[in-house]
């Protein structure tokens, strides 16, 4: 099927529910495409191929993504049978024993699921390397980033593997991706899909799953497919209007939409990237928006010292289930970033943890205050476009630099982690050098159909589906 990554998910699925294709067919087309790019990327690191022909040649279930090839990210979700190594040397699992809730709902809505793709230990940095996987890289120039920690996933979508697969975020790991590979990365709000009974994976609320997708309404029918309420979930997700596969074709009327540049550090960002947020802003006024220039003007370091006690002391708390599996504590086979998080969350007193949660508490509700008057706040997603993967190496001796260089780079995403918001990144530019530049959406607590309305109108405004990278198809 030569015209096989022209189509996104429901394109290849309604191909299937008029028997132009079948499962199988699409299944080798990503096959073929899998075995032509990946030597160039490293986005697949788990090749599940005959199983994936025996779920394709067999009865599927008829959901919106009938047939649809599908990638799991290697860290976090629990695949029956199939290994799982979140990146690392030390954390590997030869065969998890059940399916994760999510992955059963990607089943029952017809994916077809074809193998695993590459993420960093444990998805800490926002960059896709480890020891572990080795280096993923971006289908736009092999040479840069394909952000993290769902890099592996964002290469795979974006080189037309596959039209959507899983990923997930917990400082900023499904919009980076797909900011530096020229995707759509919606961030969903806290508990909107499953965490299944492996729950202490997303104690702290941050992490969230989706995936990433190159056209909107993928994104808004997965979804639909999967983020409904769990039971025996204690913290059920808020509750939704409509399907957002129809929010992505409504209007999303007049919205009061904050944008701004300001970072953490106060450092101006690249010229580029600053551009294209002011021409966004002119576009959406143009659109008959109500647009001002206002940041969140909060103390962000406070927010980030109560933020480091909060995932050190959680990494940690994870890292002891870790040593309860293997019945041995790390050694060096934990990388230098895992090792640091470890010991600093070893340190920590049950006091300053909780200090740090009342402290993330008094601020999210700072934050959460300012959408009393913003319906949407939009900033870029990444300060600058993606660096070159040799910039961006978590396997350096100096991790001082690598924090900078991190910090630099990557200035946006964090907050909404804690706040618990949804957060959408778009597509909408190119650099100079044809790297994507993307922006960051970001609407109210358990407020995603506004995003997907807003995400609709600029995906007609601004369209990014005949945008190819170099290694396509």
């Amino acid at each position: 099927m030569e015209n096989y990554a022209d189509y996104d998910g429901l394109g290849l699925a309604e191909l299937v529910r008029n028997r132009d294709v079948t499962p199988s067919e699409l299944l080798e087309a990503a096959i073929a495409r899998i075995e032509r790019h990946n030597p160039k990327l490293n986005a697949v690191v788990y090749k599940a191929y005959d199983e994936a022909r025996a779920v394709a040649s067999n009865a599927l279930p008829d959901g919106p993504f009938k047939g649809v090839p599908f990638l799991i990210k290697d860290l976090g979700l629990r695949v029956k049978n199939w290994p799982r190594t979140s990146g690392s040397r030390f954390a590997t699992v030869d065969a998890d024993a059940a399916d994760s809730e999510l992955v059963t709902r990607y089943r029952a809505a017809g994916a077809v699921l074809a193998g695993k793709t590459n993420t960093p230990e444990f998805g800490i940095p926002g960059v896709t390397t480890s020891a572990k996987l080795g280096p993923c890289r971006n289908p736009w120039n092999t040479d840069h980033i394909s952000g993290g920690s769902s890099g592996g996933a964002a290469s795979a979508v974006a080189a037309g593997i596959v039209p959507l697969a899983h990923a997930s975020d917990g400082l900023g790991s499904i919009r980076i991706p797909a900011a530096c590979c020229g995707l759509v990365g919606m961030k969903t709000t806290r508990d909107r899909n499953p965490n299944g009974v492996h729950d202490s994976d997303r104690a702290i609320g941050f992490s969230v799953d989706h995936v990433v997708s190159r056209t909107v309404r993928d994104s808004a029918a997965m979804l639909d497919a999967t983020g409904y309420p769990q039971p025996a979930s204690p913290y059920a997700p808020p509750s939704q209007e409509r399907r957002y596969a129809e929010e992505v074709t409504r209007s999303p009327g007049k919205l009061r939409i904050a944008w701004s540049s300001e970072t953490p550090r106060g450092v101006p960002i690249d010229p580029e990237v600053q551009a294209a947020i002011e021409r966004t802003a002119e576009i959406l006024a143009k659109l008959g928006h109500e647009v001002r220039h206002e940041g969140l003007g909060i103390d962000y370091r406070a927010l980030y010292r109560a933020q480091g006690l909060v995932s050190a002391s959680n990494f940690a708390a994870g890292m002891k289930r870790w040593i309860e599996i293997k019945g041995r504590e790390p050694g060096d086979d934990i990388e230098g970033l895992a090792r640091r998080a470890y010991e600093a969350g070893k340190a920590i007193s049950g006091a300053d943890a909780m200090w740090g949660w009342q402290q993330l508490r008094l601020m999210n509700r700072e934050i959460l205050a300012k959408f009393e008057t913003w319906d949407v706040y939009l900033t870029p997603v990444l300060c600058t476009p993606p660096p070159r993967v040799d910039y961006l190496d978590t396997l350096m001796a100096d991790l001082k630099e690598f924090d900078r260089r991190q910090a630099e780079t990557f200035g946006f995403t964090p907050p909404f982690n804690m706040t618990g918001q949804p957060s959408l990144s778009l597509p909408l530019w190119q650099s100079t050098s044809n790297l994507p530049i993307a922006m960051m959406f970001t609407g109210r607590y358990g407020d995603e159909g506004t995003l997907y309305r807003l995400a609709g109108q600029l995906e007609k405004e601004l369209p990014w589906k005949d945008r190819k990278p170099p290694v396509w198809n």
